[in-house]
């Protein structure tokens, strides 16, 4: 017997643009008079592609283009992609909210979905009530929602509010429990959406738990869209890159997360070069991010050396100017190669461009995101010579379990912890290198 329960074949997604209803009368007489003589929608040969930063010359977009591929039972599959790229509509079609164009969908087994907030959920109905619509809606007895209640209002922790109108709800409490509900009603395919995002870090930590669970623990079937790289990573094994509506990976999840770094190119398209002003004496006209091997990336691994390349126009020379890369959470600094507190000498900006590169030796960052900032400073450390700007982002995608940390707490712990004691060089251009090691410096 087969154990895939989703299959997915030349599934396509058009949309017209524009004032709905203008004109569309016209436009379905004339599909029905080519239905009639079997022939196939005129419409479906003129869409575009949906890039949504171009202008285009047709009213029509593919919102998804031939869409291909299988998901196994137990599998959890994370699709990612940009906004706009189609995975939402690929999510409510598999939820069968909307339909497809063309193409067709096989699935096996019950589907609860978990889209945006709200989803599923009667405003007026108290907590309790909608958790007996939705098992009651995906085909479950009063008696097997009854076994469940307890856990899910648990789960959810709304234990107080569930027996208030949902209306009442704020949209993380609305999520809580939606996916609370959508998570233990057991059905054999569970669908999740970004809308995950709404929820506090603690119950984002916990959701995730409960969704590796599901597909670990009960061999159940998850799809998962998210733009938080690390608990794709935790998550999937296996990833779908959507861009424009198209496939352009499918593979393992690590693959997929390359792939999608390096499409989007985000250090890059983050950064904007400096213009001269009366703050600005040096700018920063170009920054990249590198790997150990020299590979322009922003995906690493704990462990791996991280390089900073600058290359830096001068209005004018100065001698020994401060300079200061920061690596940044989402909960402030981790950690600083800055030459005012460790005494390295930068030697002579001079007028025009400057390479400067610092490298942050063996990461021991935990799998988070993290972004790079700079300043730079005229040798008194009293002006700023460039001001403190963001200038690029990465993240670090190894798996929890790989660096031996398991089980809800420990993982909720890890990720809300940074590590600051990262060995770094600089390099000002002069072929001399500059090491500092704040290990050095500990008295054992």
């Amino acid at each position: 017997m087969s154990n895939i329960v989703i299959k997915v074949e030349n599934l396509s997604k058009q949309y017209r643009l524009g004032n709905v209803g203008l004109g569309t009368l016209g436009h379905d007489l004339n599909r029905w008079w080519y239905n009639v003589r079997g022939k196939e929608d005129p419409y479906l040969k003129i869409g575009e592609e949906n890039d949504r930063g171009i202008k285009g010359s047709s009213d029509y977009v593919w919102a998804l283009k031939d869409i291909n591929f299988e998901v196994k039972q137990g599998e959890v599959l994370g699709i990612i992609g940009r906004n706009g790229a189609g995975k939402s509509t690929l999510l409510k079609i598999l939820s069968r909210t909307t339909t497809p164009t063309t193409g067709q969908i096989k699935m096996k087994g019950r589907v609860a979905s978990l889209l945006e907030v709200g989803t599923g959920f009667h405003p007026e109905l108290t907590g309790r009530e909608n958790i007996f619509l939705n098992g009651a809606i995906l085909g479950m007895t009063n008696q097997e929602i009854k076994s469940k209640l307890d856990e899910i209002i648990d789960f959810a922790g709304v234990e107080r509010y569930v027996d208030t109108p949902v209306k009442r709800y704020s949209s993380g409490m609305y999520v809580r429990l939606a996916f609370a509900v959508a998570a233990h009603l057991e059905p054999e395919i569970l669908i999740v959406d970004e809308v995950l995002a709404v929820g506090d870090a603690e119950f984002q930590k916990k959701a995730i738990g409960k969704l590796k669970n599901v597909a670990e623990g009960q061999g159940r079937t998850v799809l998962f869209v998210s733009h938080n790289m690390p608990a794709v990573k935790t998550l999937c094994r296996a990833g779908l890159l959507l861009e424009n509506g198209e496939i352009k990976y499918l593979g393992t999840a690590d693959n997929a997360i390359n792939q999608y770094f390096k499409k989007n190119e985000i250090a890059e398209g983050y950064f904007e070069p400096g213009k001269f002003s009366s703050d600005e004496k040096v700018i920063v006209k170009s920054a990249s991010i590198q790997n150990q091997k020299g590979e322009q990336t922003e995906t690493f691994e704990v462990g791996d050396d991280l390089t900073v390349t600058l290359i830096l126009e001068s209005e004018e020379e100065y001698v020994e100017p401060h300079i200061a890369v920061v690596i940044k959470s989402n909960f402030g600094a981790v950690t600083v190669a800055n030459t005012m507190l460790d005494g390295r000498k930068t030697g002579i900006f001079k007028k025009g461009e400057n390479v400067v590169s610092c490298t942050f030796k063996n990461l021991p960052l935990l799998p988070q995101e993290y972004f790079l900032s700079i300043g730079i400073r005229e040798n008194n450390a009293k002006v700023f010579l460039t001001t403190s700007k963001e200038i690029g982002y990465f993240v670090i995608v190894t798996r929890m379990k790989d660096l031996g940390i398991e089980g809800e707490v420990a993982e909720r712990m890890a990720a809300d912890s940074v590590s600051p004691l990262i060995p770094y060089e600089w390099n000002f251009g002069n072929g001399d290198i500059k090491k500092f090691n704040l290990f050095n410096n500990v008295k054992r």
